[in-house]
């Protein structure tokens, strides 16, 4: 089994009161004994007049601007090494942010992006293209969603499988939702379970009967290889969504774990995605895994500056 041996937590503002996505960086990786890396994107563009500006005043004013961000990450890892002593930083003149992100997350050979959910409500995300959208979409890394400030402690894991492999999901898809939560639960002490949900026929018919035990034998087939207790396995009729909703709820879960495929156009808005709407109606954090061998289509060469010319007035 991969282990997370590299934690890449992304820092929108460094100087910001409040950073939870850091703090719970922090716990991860010291119980999973992995290196942690503060990283920020500058994606702000720098408006220069291009007539009086020289390619070495633009070297020094990106230079200083990248040292600052620096030094603001260096405070922060300096106290994240008071509780996990391998704790790296880096800044990166990159656009746009999601981006930066997934590339820096390649260009470490990061097992596990954490970045701060953004606030506010989220309608037609497909089309709205925000930032948490498009880190979700693009990452081939595992990415945790940090939705709550308070830090964990023993918390409640849920991992949201689907053995039916709905929606023509890919069959891995389990085994790495699987795979990643038994790891964050077990580094973190907490306590797992899983949550399936089936089709729904009439209450007490054969064929809902039938279907119950199918369900059931396919839960309990993607977790062989875990110790997870016949109690602990959640299994509920009815829409994916919901089930899993109610049943974090029910759970007071911290961590939901929720398998992703991404999709776009007309085939991503019939279908739909369970991770980007239990993203808006769960209070907990949300950690999307994608099947494994998918690939991110960002590019692997950052884009640098972004240099936008201040227009002559009159």
């Amino acid at each position: 089994m991969r282990e997370i041996r590299r934690i890449l937590v992304a820092v929108k503002d460094p100087g910001a009161r409040s950073l939870p996505a850091v703090a719970k960086a922090t716990q991860l990786a010291r119980s999973l004994g992995a290196q942690l890396e503060l990283f920020h994107a500058i994606d702000s563009p720098h408006y220069v007049d291009m007539l009086g500006m020289t390619a070495d005043r633009t070297r020094q004013m990106e230079c200083d601007e990248t040292g600052e961000y620096l030094q603001r990450l260096e405070r922060l890892a300096a106290r994240a090494r008071l509780h996990t002593a391998r704790v790296s930083v880096a800044v990166e003149l990159d656009y746009p942010a999601y981006e930066a992100i997934v590339r820096r997350a390649l260009k470490t050979g990061a097992d596990l992006i954490i970045a701060e959910c953004h606030a506010g409500a989220r309608v037609a995300p497909g089309l709205l293209r925000l930032a948490d959208w498009e880190l979700l979409r693009l990452s081939a890394v595992p990415v945790l969603l940090v939705k709550r400030t308070r830090p964990y402690h023993h918390p409640t894991v849920v991992m949201a499988l689907d053995p039916s492999h709905a929606f023509a999901k890919p069959a891995k898809l389990d085994a790495e939702i699987v795979r990643v939560g038994s790891a964050v639960s077990a580094g973190l002490r907490g306590k797992l379970h899983a949550v399936h949900a089936f089709a729904t026929a009439p209450t007490g018919s054969r064929v809902q009967t039938a279907a119950a035990a199918g369900a059931r034998a396919g839960l309990d087939q993607a977790l062989r290889t875990t110790g997870i207790a016949p109690g602990c396995r959640h299994l509920v009729p009815g829409d994916p969504t919901l089930a899993v909703r109610d049943t974090a709820r029910r759970l007071a879960a911290d961590i939901v774990v929720v398998g992703a495929v991404s999709r776009s156009g007309l085939k991503r808005a019939f279908i739909g995605n369970t991770a980007e709407r239990l993203l808006d109606c769960l209070p907990c954090d949300l950690l999307i895994v994608k099947p494994e061998g998918f690939r991110s289509s960002v590019a692997r060469s950052a884009r640098g500056a972004r240099l936008l010319a201040v227009e002559p007035l009159g």
